[in-house]
């Protein structure tokens, strides 16, 4: 039997996919009873918000979720593999299917968290129906499950060219939008919105006929259905609703209510009381309410966010998608990172900024490394800066957190890099996860956290443009960062605040704070220098010859990056098409360490201006212009991309633990790091019947609008 990889690799988990565990057993147990049970109860909103994600991102995705979770709550994996062997499928292909189940709950859905793309079973669907069809649960429910899988079969491993993406339009398959939308007409729901004074964060848009006249619904996630404004605006009728997702965003409200009787202090409660209204009233404001209090929550032992956050994934790049965490502070780190929010004021004179386009005050923001206990979305990043509304991150504040676990756990070496030398990988194999604590720390604090967006009256008169000349401009009434650059927003932002890292971390002193001097130190700057190279090249996955679009804004940002560098000329970054070891296309990418100071670090300053002066002024025709001119995948990166995808390593699929209470008990469920370890979490993280129901109803809710 032929297995699904010999034609499609790149649209499935290998049989060796990497599974790595995020343990967070030491820091949980340091824990109070009160803290524990606050933990558990943020934990379980976490996990049922996150199931928000698989309707995001597939119409299919529910009920790929139902089908697997049916198959792997009726039994243990043991049995399930014993009936499989017994009816005739190989070793293989049983590991094929757990593979694919691992995949899917890591990324919630089935498309890349990281990447857009989708994948499907590495096996053939005619042994994938075998060994549903011997399973326990369709013995259990054939006539449910016969049905299941008809509707599932098809799409889960349908590949058209539209299929093999998310995007918008013919560009490929979305549900932030219905599938009879295209650019334009999120260019006039955006009119509208602006109009409004209305972010996008919590809405989906459903466009439909009545009369006539074409309808847009903006619909707001919430518990409570209703109707909130009906109006005319460009001929066309705009109704804002909220409804949705509402069974999931219940499950989420009562655990945050439960979560409240175990708070530290008022901070905390009305943090919650707040997230809860939100979800159920379907308010933005109340969220943002939240938001506040969470700020004001300095250096709490437990820490969490929660709600509808990050717009990588929406194709306007307006809407976010659903993720909570929870974590536990890790104090030896922090107190490195309180130092460098100690020293931030005196590094930020050294961006290549006038001090007119910085923030009148610079914010001075909680700065924790976490252990994550519950991540729950469509993957588990390495560090994050969060409030993204402007408002509050402007004026009032933000916070910093570092995924201190996660980067020990995704981002050790294990396998030497492709692309680079032996020397190349010796320094890797011993400074790239803390050459990566320098650069997330960097990026978040003084990346994110840095510049200043102009409105009427917040700048000086007159103010001359340090790129190109002339008078300075400014954001109109009722724009946000979001709403002025769409499409780019995410990968633009996410291209600056890496920048920052790489310009900052060759300061004096700078990685002194995180305990690094001499040549150790040297090291770490060239392994941060080297490593954006290597992820701008690696990142070529993540650009779909397809729809020529980029599918992952951090990935579209390093390679922007790696093009600066390129460009900066000197014989100072070179990369190279050879022939491999093993006879096959390579590539090498040659650095001159000697040269990051004096060729690539002006480089890369001259870049960084025009980013913040595009930012801060609002230019985004001079933006889009620049930025899109470093995006394009010519050649020779056209021909590249396909040496890339053929030597990629998969990125490690993270298994995390469960919070169960049993008799007033809580307990900590560790599994082992491997497909059926995930499997198992999951099967135990919602044993109960009860979310099939609950997915089952609003699948078939949006199967009406998205067929």
């Amino acid at each position: 039997m032929t297995s699904v990889s010999s034609t499609m690799s790149q649209f499935v988990f290998p049989d060796d996919q990497p599974v790595v565990k995020l343990d967070a057993a030491t820091a949980f147990s340091m824990l109070t009873t009160s803290e524990q049970l606050y933990s558990h109860y943020l934990s379980r909103a976490s996990w049922w918000g996150g199931l928000v994600v698989l309707l995001q991102t597939s119409q299919e995705s529910p009920d790929i979720f139902r089908l697997v979770q049916r198959v792997n709550t009726a039994e243990d994996v043991a049995s399930m593999r014993t009936t499989a062997l017994a009816t005739g499928l190989t070793e293989q292909e049983v590991t094929a299917y757990l593979v694919f189940c691992a995949g899917f709950y890591g990324n919630m859905g089935n498309y890349k968290g990281f990447g857009d793309s989708k994948f499907v079973p590495n096996l053939a669907v005619d042994r994938l129906e075998l060994l549903v069809k011997n399973c326990k649960a369709y013995k259990d429910s054939p006539v449910e499950m016969e049905e299941l899988w008809k509707m599932v079969k098809g799409p889960l491993y349908s590949l058209t060219d539209k299929e093999k993406q998310l995007g918008l339009g013919e560009k490929g398959v979305t549900k932030y939008f219905t599938p009879n939308c295209d650019m334009t007409d999120s260019e006039l729901v955006n009119r509208f919105m602006k109009s409004k004074n209305m972010e996008g964060y919590i809405n989906r848009v459903i466009k439909t006929m009545e009369g006539g006249k074409v309808v847009y619904e903006i619909r707001h996630a919430g518990v409570e259905e209703k109707e909130l404004s009906r109006e005319e605006f460009e001929d066309c009728i705009f109704k804002v609703t909220v409804g949705d997702y509402n069974e999931l965003l219940e499950k989420v409200s009562e655990n945050l209510d439960m979560a409240v009787k175990h708070v530290a202090n008022s901070d905390e409660k009305d943090m919650l009381v707040q997230y809860a209204k939100s979800f159920r009233e379907g308010s933005l404001d109340r969220h943002k309410d939240g938001s506040r209090f969470w700020i004001k929550n300095k250096g709490p032992i437990v820490e969490t966010y929660i709600g509808f956050i990050e717009t990588y994934r929406d194709p306007a790049g307006m809407r976010g998608e659903f993720e909570g965490f929870v974590s536990m502070v890790n104090k030896e780190m922090s107190a490195k990172f309180q130092v460098l929010v100690d020293r931030a004021e005196e590094m930020l004179p050294a961006l290549p900024w006038p001090k007119e386009f910085e923030k009148d005050t610079f914010l001075r923001p909680d700065f924790t490394s976490l252990d994550v206990l519950t991540f729950a979305g469509s993957g588990v990043p390495a560090g994050i800066n969060i409030p993204n509304y402007d408002e509050i991150r402007q004026e009032e504040g933000f916070k910093n957190v570092s995924l201190g676990n996660v980067l020990s756990a995704s981002y050790g070496v294990s396998k030497p890099a492709p692309f680079l030398s032996s020397s190349d990988n010796d320094i890797l194999k011993l400074w790239k996860v803390a050459s990566f604590e320098v650069q997330v720390g960097l990026h978040e604090l003084l990346g994110h956290g840095s510049g200043k967006l102009f409105h009427a009256g917040n700048f000086p008169t007159g103010l001359t443009c340090p790129v190109g000349g002339g008078v300075v401009g400014c954001y109109g009434q009722g724009d946000t960062y979001d709403s002025v650059f769409t499409t780019i927003g995410s990968s633009y932002e996410e291209c600056r605040a890496e920048c920052v890292g790489l310009h900052l971390c060759l300061e004096p002193g700078v990685t002194e704070i995180f305990g690094h001097s001499g040549q150790q130190a040297e090291d770490i700057k060239y392994a941060n220098w080297v490593s954006m190279v290597l992820a701008g090249v690696k990142g070529l996955e993540m650009f779909s010859p397809t729809s020529q679009e980029w599918k992952q804004a951090h990935s579209q940002a390093r390679f922007v990056i790696m093009q600066i560098m390129l460009e900066a000329g000197e014989d100072f970054l070179t990369i190279k098409e050879l022939v491999g070891e093993d006879g096959k296309p390579d590539l090498l990418i040659t650095m001159d360490r000697e040269k990051v100071l004096t060729v690539g670090q002006p480089a890369i300053a001259a870049f960084l201006l025009k980013l913040q002066v595009y930012k801060s002024t609002g230019d985004i025709a001079a933006a889009k212009e620049m930025f899109d001119k470093y995006s394009e995948v010519s050649e020779p990166w056209a021909s590249r991309r396909q040496v890339v995808v053929d030597r990629k390593q998969p990125r490690p699929i993270l298994v995390q633990s469960n919070t169960i209470l049993e008799e007033e008990k809580l307990k900590l469920m560790d599994y082992d790091p491997s497909p059926e370890g995930m499997v198992k979490s999951w099967a135990e993280r919602f044993p109960d019947p009860t979310l099939d129901t609950i997915l089952t109803k609003l699948a078939a809710k949006d199967r009406l609008l998205w067929a």
